[in-house]
């Protein structure tokens, strides 16, 4: 008898924890059903912003593969547009004239760990005045192991170089146009990952463009294999301490001399996990000689992957908090880590650096978090403190997709010292937005069909533009308000701004 009713409240015991458990988990998507039954919906009028629009020699099929960047190729002064998809290069001015075209299997890629750089939305291309005749050159490689470096106003031929990959790698498939000797932008940095495997850009080489030039058979001025980059986008380039030569950006900072100066306190192995999602260079500490490097993780020790929808979502939701590490977010320089933080262990994967408070010191760094639907935005100060976090879903206007938002970029959209953010609905050719980081109020709407967003400033008043690829046509969008700032120099007149235009992607704003 005894036996039987300790059988009995056993089995009520694990009844009732298994409801209360039950219950706890049904628990969260009935408060965000809740949620949503009793959320204001938020109504923001479409932009009246007529754009310019430039009709592309290209197809309009897109496959998110390719990209566009802004550089002055005449030579007039004004920014023209290069724009690349799979097989095809064309060159419009800054009125809309075709300058040139050119069908050629250029190495532009999807995912990059399983297809090689440059990443999604990466153009592949590079422009610059690379041999001194005071003329702009455009360099892109192609799918057949050849560097090419042509005329930027015509497009005609100066150099097409054969450069034979490190071993371990199949071909070179990112460039960066650099300064590794003091001598301007006359230096070429190449890049590759493994050819088997989960991909990471490990190997570097960085060449004298006259001697790529010139020589048959260049040597490089030095070579890198254990370069930790970001897993989906290449290297980027910049000052870092203003002497004059370039460092390689990543989450190791290699010198202009090729050497490690630093590395963030990450594992630097073939594995998939821990790797680096984004990169991104600005000088978020003013107190602090020099720029500063924003590098965001993905993945760590003990982690599940957050994806997917209702209980299996909230389980590992849960099991990441118990368990900790990974997903964390490093602030440093070429000297040292400034700090290292996360929020939650979310993973953050991508992110926006701006002044978009000016009532705190430096900048803050906005990251987007990655959930399906309904990401859950965060935002720190330069002192690696949370200032304010936020769910797309309660700012979103009404009809925006629940996927959230993609492809963001610190915006100087006004004139005033305050930074926005502009970004294009996620995982769709869908509508651009600029809205205000630190609370996520949507102020700007435009209605599109977005494959690309780019922003920068090509009308000249140092605020910047939206310059959306959509199909086959580049619409840009100028602020027509009055510029309350007119006599600031322009945004291109600092070298990693200028820098981080040609070296983005979709990872990498």
């Amino acid at each position: 008898m005894q036996k039987r009713l300790y059988n009995l409240s056993r089995n009520r015991f694990f009844y009732i924890s298994g409801l209360i458990s039950l219950s706890v988990l049904l628990a969260f998507p009935v408060q965000e059903y809740a949620k949503k039954f009793f959320r204001k919906e938020v109504i923001l009028p479409n932009s009246q912003i007529k754009p310019q629009t430039i009709q592309l020699d290209l197809p309009a099929e897109d496959k998110r593969i390719g990209g566009l960047i802004a550089a002055d190729v005449n030579n007039d002064t004004k920014k023209d547009f290069i724009i690349t998809k799979p097989g095809h290069i064309v060159v419009y001015s800054n009125s809309g004239e075709k300058l040139w075209t050119k069908q050629i299997d250029i190495q532009v890629s999807g995912q990059a760990e399983k297809q090689g750089l440059p990443g999604w939305h990466g153009s592949g291309v590079q422009a610059a005045d690379v041999d001194g005749d005071r003329l702009t050159e455009v360099l892109f490689l192609t799918k057949d192991k050849n560097l090419h470096i042509v005329q930027g106003a015509d497009g005609k031929t100066k150099g097409s170089i054969k450069l034979e990959p490190p071993k371990g790698a199949s071909s070179w498939e990112h460039l960066v146009v650099g300064n590794f000797r003091g001598k301007g932008n006359r230096d070429l940095l190449l890049q590759a990952t493994n050819a088997k495997g989960y991909r990471k850009g490990r190997y570097l080489a960085a060449y004298a463009i006259d001697d790529l030039l010139k020589q048959e058979n260049p040597k490089p001025l030095w070579t890198q294999d254990k370069f930790l980059g970001g897993v989906h986008a290449g290297a980027r380039v910049a000052d870092l301490d203003g002497d004059g030569k370039h460092e390689v950006l990543g989450g190791t900072i290699v010198g202009s001399d090729g050497k490690i100066l630093f590395q963030v306190p990450m594992e630097n192995t073939t594995k998939q996990h821990p790797h680096i999602d984004a990169i991104f260079v600005a000088d978020v500490r003013p107190d602090i000689p020099g720029l500063e490097v924003v590098a965001l993780e993905e993945g760590g020790s003990d982690r599940l992957k957050e994806g997917g929808r209702g209980i299996r979502k909230r389980f590992a939701e849960m099991y990441n908090n118990i368990a900790g590490g990974g997903n964390r977010i490093f602030l440093y320089n070429k000297e040292r880590l400034i700090w290292e933080t996360h929020f939650k262990h979310q993973e953050p994967q991508n992110a926006a650096v701006g002044d978009f408070d000016l009532q705190r010191p430096g900048l803050e760094i906005w990251f987007r978090s990655r959930y399906n639907t309904n990401q859950k935005p965060f935002v720190f100060d330069a002192q690696g403190k949370l200032i304010a976090d936020y769910q797309i879903e309660d700012v979103a206007p009404k009809g925006w997709s629940d996927k959230g938002v993609e492809v963001i970029f610190t915006v100087d959209w006004t004139g005033d010292s305050r930074q926005l953010a502009a970004a294009k609905e996620r995982h769709e050719a869908g509508d651009v937005a600029i809205f205000d980081p630190l609370n996520g109020q949507f102020l700007h709407r435009f209605d599109e069909k977005s494959d690309r967003l780019y922003v920068a400033d090509v009308s000249g008043d140092w605020r910047e533009e939206l310059i959306v690829l959509n199909g086959n046509q580049l619409r840009i969008y100028q602020n027509q308000e009055p510029n309350p700032n007119p006599n600031r120099p322009r945004l291109w007149t600092q070298d990693h701004y200028r820098l981080s235009k040609m070296t983005w992607n979709y990872y990498n704003p």
